[in-house]
């Protein structure tokens, strides 16, 4: 999500911000998202309700720990097998994920053979241009989504976010959607789509709608997701079916649900 303001992109956020904030501080990667979101929201990337679901993603990431936990590494490894199986996979990326991790949404792509899409709730040509322009600078060869000749509608959608490329997310059959509408997520299922989605709240409609659900912050979990691409490229087909029948997104949820009550209470008896 992301703001109106100039689309004017320079350097990578996290370097733009990086010196802001002491490695020694306990919070500091915490810190540091932060400052790459604020960067993101003064280059037009995000929007002021970007950083507002910022701090509710944040809250939950501190109540799973702050760390990669198995059912998050397990759904990661079932996305990987569907991205492998996939057709025509697409990754949708909006400003707070342009602001956090682009360098590696596009390695995340190259390695899945995806197709990379800009969508916006809070759409305008000039953010879809700052998306796009970070992506690129970032290594992404092409970018979908920013030219209005190729535009079609996702049906059930209502928010701008219904407005989709027809050779990206409305052609694709495996959609990976981080930091997600609930609304647009169960129109992508909908519609047919196999739908992954990066959400730190294992309640929220996106997680409980989606097929793969990757509980844990995207900025950690991106690279995991390249990484186990990369780990099941030479398995077969058969291989790759069997990641994802025994796969169950529903249970995964319940697990990290738990994951949060087991830290709580752990905290509480400390």
């Amino acid at each position: 999500m992301m703001s109106e303001q100039g689309s004017s992109v320079t350097e990578p956020a996290a370097a733009a911000t990086a010196s802001f904030v002491p490695e020694s501080h306990p919070r500091a990667k915490s810190l540091l998202i932060r400052e790459q979101l604020v960067d993101g929201f003064e280059r037009g990337l995000v929007a002021r309700e970007g950083l507002l679901a910022q701090g509710r993603a944040e809250a939950f990431d501190y109540l799973l720990g702050e760390t990669t936990g198995k059912a998050a590494r397990r759904a990661i490894r079932a996305a990987a097998a569907c991205l492998l199986m996939a057709k025509k996979p697409v990754i949708s990326v909006n400003g707070n994920v342009a602001a956090l991790c682009p360098g590696e949404m596009v390695r995340l792509a190259k390695q899945a053979g995806a197709g990379l899409e800009v969508n916006l709730f809070y759409a305008s040509d000039r953010r879809r241009d700052a998306v796009a322009a970070v992506l690129m600078e970032n290594g992404a060869a092409e970018v979908l989504g920013i030219n209005p000749g190729d535009s079609g509608v996702l049906p059930g959608v209502d928010s701008a976010r219904r407005v989709t490329d027809k050779n990206g997310i409305l052609a694709a059959d495996v959609v990976v959607v981080p930091l997600e509408d609930g609304d647009r997520t169960a129109a992508l299922v909908e519609a047919g789509k196999t739908v992954i989605t990066f959400d730190l709240n294992p309640l929220s409609r996106t997680a409980q709608t989606a097929d793969v659900t990757i509980v844990d912050n995207v900025v950690r979990a991106a690279s995991l997701l390249e990484a186990q691409c990369r780990r099941l490229q030479a398995e077969d087909r058969e291989a790759l079916e069997g990641v994802v029948s025994g796969f169950d997104n529903r249970e995964n949820l319940r697990e990290c649900i738990s994951q949060i009550r087991d830290n709580l209470e752990r905290m509480a008896d400390a």
